[in-house]
């Protein structure tokens, strides 16, 4: 009976593991060798130059300002997301008097705060292009120069810029963990808010001894999933950018650097140099981020 179990298993999984090892582990098996040659797309045998291509990353300012426009968002953007959608699920779960039920409207708050994921992430970046446009047409300038202050260029300021595609990233990014965090709050026994109403607990202690310790394995995915999106912000930047980038590439990224290298200078080896970067980069921030995360689990 085992056998004839395993046969069956192995059956069932050798399907999806043959269809992952060839769209998704030889890609990437493919890039790494990529990265050591010169490659410019149109030749049949490219040549094989080592680790000159990485070399050649260590003096490349361009692709290091890359990496520190995405550091700051792999900081800044789970950090606000997490806090801001934390926020608004207590209040919509245990907001309510006493802690034992959401602010009233809560349904219809959930609907308006997860709309935005609707929306594909190029529409979002024209949306908000419309929004910081720096005349009388834009929705934050209009009143601004309507009370007679100067327009502020969103995108066209080298220090805003990428504050704005910031602000833009966690807006789009709030609805879905307020309503992940909310499922999560959800599946906390009501007794304990009671309880802890009854002996005296606001809502700042119950949020901190109750909410917080008991969502944190939901959270924890959340910092993951939010520290590896900060990592692939390419549409948002391409769309909404002057440059695609700019302007003077305050607002570029790795993926747009690694796009731009590929389909814009057909330096295909050097672009794949710049995506093994990402690729570690990617997974040693998830890995760290579970390790230094990892705490003993609650039971309830």
């Amino acid at each position: 009976m085992n056998h004839g179990r395993t046969r069956f298993v192995t059956g069932f999984l050798s399907i999806p593991v043959a269809l992952y090892l060839i769209y998704v582990i030889a890609p990437y098996a493919q890039a790494f060798y990529i990265a050591l040659t010169d490659w410019r797309g149109v030749t049949a045998t490219p040549r094989f130059v080592g680790l000159e291509n990485f070399r050649r990353l260590l003096d490349d300012d361009v692709f290091w300002r890359a990496v520190g426009h995405n550091l700051l968002l792999l900081v800044l953007m789970p950090l606000l997301t997490v806090t801001i959608a934390l926020f608004f699920a207590f209040l919509l779960n245990a907001g309510g008097r006493g802690g034992t039920g959401g602010v009233w409207g809560s349904k219809f708050y959930r609907v308006v705060f997860f709309f935005p994921q609707v929306l594909a992430v190029a529409v979002v970046a024209v949306l908000f292009q419309q929004v910081f446009r720096p005349d009388r047409s834009g929705m934050l300038n209009a009143p601004l120069m309507a009370l007679g202050f100067e327009p502020i260029g969103f995108l066209s300021d080298t220090g805003v810029a990428l504050w704005a595609i910031l602000g833009v990233l966690v807006w789009q990014a709030v609805g879905f963990y307020v309503v992940l965090f909310s499922a999560g709050i959800a599946s906390i026994p009501r007794d304990l808010f009671e309880a802890a109403a009854i002996d005296g607990a606001g809502g700042a202690q119950l949020f901190l001894r109750i909410t917080l310790p008991l969502l944190w394995d939901t959270i924890q995915v959340g910092w993951v999933y939010l520290g590896i999106a900060a990592m692939d912000v390419f549409a948002v930047v391409w769309v909404m950018t002057a440059e695609q980038g700019g302007p003077d590439h305050s607002t570029t990224v790795m993926a747009a650097e690694v796009y731009r290298t590929a389909f814009g200078y057909f330096k295909f080896g050097y672009a794949s140099a710049m995506g093994v970067v990402l690729f570690f980069f990617t997974i040693g921030f998830a890995a760290l981020a579970l390790r230094l995360s990892r705490r003993e689990r609650i039971e309830f």
